[in-house]
């Protein structure tokens, strides 16, 4: 995990979770594994006694405690059980990655809140696929689409001097946005049609 994506992730923490570091809350990370040393927010989060923090992947390793059977459809996560989910350096990967958005909504609890980092730059890094890029505009988006109220939406445009060459290429991008209603009825028929012209 590189620096930037690591200061962005921190100041979500600062910012949004600060008043509720007294609460019982669960955070769940989608794409946690560590593959490298560093390589995670789990120290983030994992300092308060209240919160129980989660990390989910594709495959089992270090800091994996859901292993997912599918990136787009978690069967192991019922709806609007979780408070916090945050993933960072795995939406590029992931081929549908607006589906992988609707299954973070209808995990998400009512007033649960979303922190993504993803670049908008950098070179080509396939794990096992490297497919997308994110600006603003397009997070913004992508939060409208799965009905979540964007609360920032940003890119490092520029290089910063607290930033090695590796770590200003990416460039990242983030979103924090917040749920404001329960999964329903018709998100659940809405999520079946989805997952139903995918599998077609």
């Amino acid at each position: 995990m590189h620096t930037s994506s690591m200061d962005k992730m921190k100041a979500f923490r600062d910012k949004y979770l600060e008043a509720k570091k007294n609460n019982h809350i669960v955070i769940l990370d989608i794409g946690a594994q560590e593959v490298h040393v560093n390589g995670s927010y789990k120290p983030l989060f994992s300092d308060q006694k209240n919160w129980k923090y989660q990390g989910a992947d594709m495959v089992p390793g270090n800091n994996v405690d859901i292993v997912l059977t599918d990136p787009y459809d978690w069967s192991q996560i019922k709806s609007n059980s979780v408070d916090v989910v945050i993933s960072g350096q795995a939406f590029e990967h992931i081929e549908y990655f607006w589906i992988t958005m609707l299954e973070i909504a209808r995990v998400l609890k009512p007033g649960g809140l979303c922190c993504i980092v993803a670049p908008s730059s950098g070179y080509e890094h396939r794990y096992p696929v490297d497919c997308w890029r994110f600006y603003p505009d397009g997070f913004s988006a992508l939060a409208k689409y799965a009905k979540l109220d964007v609360l920032e939406s940003y890119t490092q445009w520029e290089d910063s001097p607290l930033y090695d060459e590796h770590t200003n290429c990416w460039h990242d991008s983030a979103l924090i946005a917040q749920k404001t209603r329960a999964f329903g009825i018709r998100d659940a028929l809405r999520h079946f049609l989805i997952q139903l012209s995918r599998k077609l």
